[in-house]
């Protein structure tokens, strides 16, 4: 297979692509799927090792195919390294490398086809609905910023959509009459989203006088501020950290800091949804997954629906015999 050219086709040392690379892979980790900062240390100190590994060999990151990575397993195996150790390397450099593609930083995956050994996948740590609510009306007040935060919560949760696909939003996106939003997502694909009433309402609190129109500069610093449907105090386009920063302000309110990040608010979207019964393909669309694979983790039964489904179904579930 061609060695990808990346973004500018750049063929300079592994250290310098990767490094840059890692660092926007790991942020995205941080901010997207709100990994902890252990996870995110234990990342990074495997990805220099990795980058080493290549740098030693004269590779660029763009010119790494599968037996290199086959090579560092082997690597890594020799090296007397735990399995579970080299269970997260592996998903380190798989993760990297996908986040790559998916990016539009390589035009393809050398660890696609290579089997090694892989960490369990979690259920994911979806919120009851009842604890969602609570967060919901922890929104206190009726100033600018409380009005976008509110939209914000309402969004994340109401459509699933990713938060780096709801800080990139801009007014055009939107058409509220239809309930329905343009959302672009991973490899610049764009889908439509429909927008549930709860969403729709705050956001239109928000953009009307008492909201967003209240935050906006006298001048705009950049083009792109000024379309942007979230703004931060100051009148810019509000970044995935400060999007982050605004779900976490919450979850600590209500003694959820611990489990809420925006990932978990779209975790709950999708289970939520499929515990009321909507088809999994309408959910995999909503959510833009490119396989239907990775929706299907949201099927899963977790401990406590398997004992309430069993007590409710089962005729001596509660002790009471039949005759």
């Amino acid at each position: 297979m061609p060695a990808a050219t990346g973004r500018g086709g750049s063929q300079g040392p592994a250290s310098d692509s990767l490094s840059r690379d890692r660092e926007e892979f790991l942020s995205w980790l941080a901010v997207e799927l709100g990994r902890s900062p252990n996870t995110i240390s234990a990342y990074r100190r495997d990805l220099r090792a990795y980058e080493e590994f290549i740098a030693a060999r004269g590779l660029s990151a763009d010119s790494v195919g599968a037996a290199v990575v086959e090579d560092y397993l082997a690597y890594l195996r020799a090296s007397g390294l735990a399995r579970a150790s080299s269970s997260r390397a592996l998903a380190a450099v798989r993760g990297l490398h996908r986040f790559r593609l998916e990016e539009g930083m390589a035009s393809f995956d050398p660890t696609a086809d290579i089997d090694g050994p892989k960490v369990p996948a979690g259920l994911p740590k979806a919120l009851s609905e009842a604890e969602v609510e609570s967060v919901l009306s922890a929104v206190g007040g009726d100033g600018p910023l409380a009005r976008r935060d509110l939209a914000i919560l309402e969004v994340l949760y109401g459509t699933g959509v990713r938060i780096s696909e709801l800080v990139g939003l801009c007014m055009s996106d939107l058409d509220l009459s239809e309930h329905m939003m343009k959302v672009l997502g991973k490899g610049g694909k764009e889908r439509l989203v429909p927008v549930g009433g709860c969403a729709a309402r705050a956001l239109g609190e928000w953009l009307g006088a008492s909201g967003r129109a209240l935050v906006v500069p006298k001048r705009w610093a950049k083009r792109s501020d000024a379309t942007a449907v979230f703004l931060n105090r100051l009148g810019a386009r509000l970044t995935r950290q400060g999007a982050w920063l605004v779900v976490r302000r919450y979850g600590t309110a209500v003694g959820l800091s611990d489990r809420l990040t925006p990932h978990v608010l779209r975790h709950s979207c999708a289970t939520h949804m499929l515990n009321h019964g909507a088809d999994i393909r309408v959910v995999q669309e909503l959510l833009g997954h490119a396989s239907i694979t990775t929706t299907q983790i949201y099927t899963r039964v977790t401990p406590e629906h398997l004992r309430r489904a069993y007590e409710s179904a089962h005729p001596r579930a509660q002790g009471r015999g039949t005759h």
